[in-house]
């Protein structure tokens, strides 16, 4: 955007010179809001359709559930996560803000950086699962022609956790990534595109082969729930569904980073509504129909498709997948765990940190994190990561949906949000109530938490307070969003001057 389209904006030379003002974080002028309905539905299709939706969908087959409490799982999840990703991105759409501006409405100017790092951090995280799901596609690919690499000396300590060649594979992957962010975002497009026309065809290709294995879907959808009562069943769905709002529950804060170039608030609510419950829904269909299917067909349930694929028998057919798999997984990477995150590290420092150096910093968090051990099996993909992340991010949902809509009507002072000094300010750049609301939301999931991950035992929690972790978001979400609304109603309307100033 040129400096013309600042003035445009009505921006004058004191916003532009704000420390709090960048070419990333300003908002889009109506001019360049040009993403319409199904513009929208694409982009949650083309982000749905990745390896970990099969994985998670895959997991729940592995944890007990039959093909269709499964699905019923992910679709009621990913119905429930809709509602806060229509809600948080009306705001985006109306001033053309990304989510670490809007989140300073609620956390004040420099309190900001504290929902836009947590929402950062756990993005670094699936940029490290989908870097190793990608490094682990080339692997297998490479393992088929070259079958040494299954014998390479170990360079890496135990503790870590990681094989020579599986590790060689994924920094290459990593490197890969590291590349085109140099590249800039523009270089993803056609990768985009090769996503959403191969992508559906190979998923769909994946499904007949399962059914034709199988002679049929009878067979499959026959796999009985492996829960001997139903008390055993709830003990399982709670935490699953809290996993599957988890899956999502970083888009469902930094959502305004894709609606700010909405044509209206129309597109951005219907293209969401279309793209992402039913393409979720489809997808985690078809691995539940693949995953069922080895077990009828190997005699294990097989949760991965990278390593389901490095079981054909066709080294050609073997190839080929993998590096479907891998150039999808590149796509999907920079599209949705590199945009966001860069401008969450971005706002640290409007003036020194851009797209290229933010992604820079996702990549190497993304390493530190340990994506492989992550994945490692159901329980702990489920459990100890897409549950514990969503809990902290629940409270900063609650907090940000209260202020917009609650406490401000949906009405902000665009100017003030770039100023050190205004509106958004309150003391020394923090609002005390948002931060109050977040640690108290937080802290009814932390026993929960400490149990799970083995850092306490069972015997010092009472399980009353260590089953609140099963309903981590839920429970998070609505404590964080009765306390903030009640700590901000001291605020006189006056205090909270009401302003229409969307450009």
């Amino acid at each position: 955007m040129s400096d013309k389209d600042y003035i445009a904006s009505g921006y004058n030379e004191e916003i532009k010179s704000s420390p709090l003002f960048s070419h990333d974080l300003a908002p889009i002028v109506k001019s360049e809001r040009t993403w319409g309905t199904w513009n929208y539905a694409a982009l949650w299709i083309s982000m749905s359709l990745c390896i970990p939706t099969y994985m998670l969908a895959s997991s729940l087959i592995d944890g007990g559930m039959n093909w269709w409490q499964a699905i019923l799982t992910i679709f009621l999840g990913n119905s429930i996560v809709l509602i806060p990703m229509i809600l948080n991105g009306r705001a985006g759409t109306k001033y053309g803000i990304p989510f670490p501006v809007f989140a300073r409405a609620s956390f004040g100017v420099k309190g900001a950086n504290i929902p836009a790092m947590l929402r950062a951090i756990v993005a670094c995280g699936w940029f490290g699962i989908q870097t190793w799901i990608g490094g682990f596609a080339i692997y297998q690919m490479l393992r088929v022609w070259f079958p040494s690499l299954d014998n390479l000396p170990m360079v890496f300590p135990e503790l870590f956790g990681l094989e020579t060649g599986p590790a060689i594979t994924f920094f290459i992957f990593w490197l890969i990534n590291m590349y085109v962010v140099y590249l800039g975002v523009d270089s993803i497009k056609k990768l985009l595109v090769f996503k959403a026309y191969f992508l559906p065809l190979a998923a769909l290709a994946l499904m007949f082969w399962a059914i034709s294995e199988t002679e049929g879907l009878g067979p499959i959808l026959d796999q009985p729930s492996k829960f001997a009562s139903s008390t055993e069943f709830w003990h399982f769905f709670f935490p699953a569904l809290t996993g599957m709002v988890g899956f999502w529950a970083t888009l469902s804060l930094n959502i305004p980073d894709f609606t700010r170039y909405a044509k209206s608030q129309k597109a951005q609510i219907n293209g969401q509504i279309i793209g992402l419950p039913p393409s979720m829904t489809l997808f985690a269909f078809i691995g539940v129909v693949v995953t069922s299917a080895t077990v009828i067909i190997y005699g294990e349930t097989i949760w991965d498709p990278v390593v389901l694929a490095g079981k054909f028998e066709s080294k050609i057919l073997v190839s080929v997948t993998m590096i479907c798999i891998a150039i999808s997984t590149l796509a999907t990477n920079i599209a949705a765990n590199i945009v966001s995150p860069a401008n969450d590290f971005a706002n640290l420092a409007p003036g020194k940190i851009d797209f290229r150096k933010g992604g820079y910093i996702t990549g190497v968090i993304g390493i530190l994190i340990f994506p492989w051990k992550l994945i490692a099996d159901p329980s702990g993909y489920i459990f100890k990561w897409l549950i514990a992340y969503s809990s902290l991010l629940g409270p900063v949902g609650g907090i940000m949906i209260a202020d917009y809509f609650f406490i401000r009507r949906q009405t902000l002072n665009l100017d003030d949000l770039y100023k050190e000094n205004g509106e958004y300010t309150y003391t020394n750049g923090f609002n005390k109530y948002a931060v109050i609301a977040l640690v108290i939301g937080i802290l009814p999931n932390v026993p929960g938490f400490l149990k799970t991950v083995g850092l306490v035992s069972t015997d010092n929690i009472p399980d009353w307070i260590s089953h609140l972790y099963n309903y981590a978001w839920f429970v998070e979400f609505c404590v964080s969003f009765v306390v903030y609304y009640f700590l901000m109603r001291k605020y006189s309307e006056k205090d909270l001057p009401l302003r229409d100033e969307g450009h």
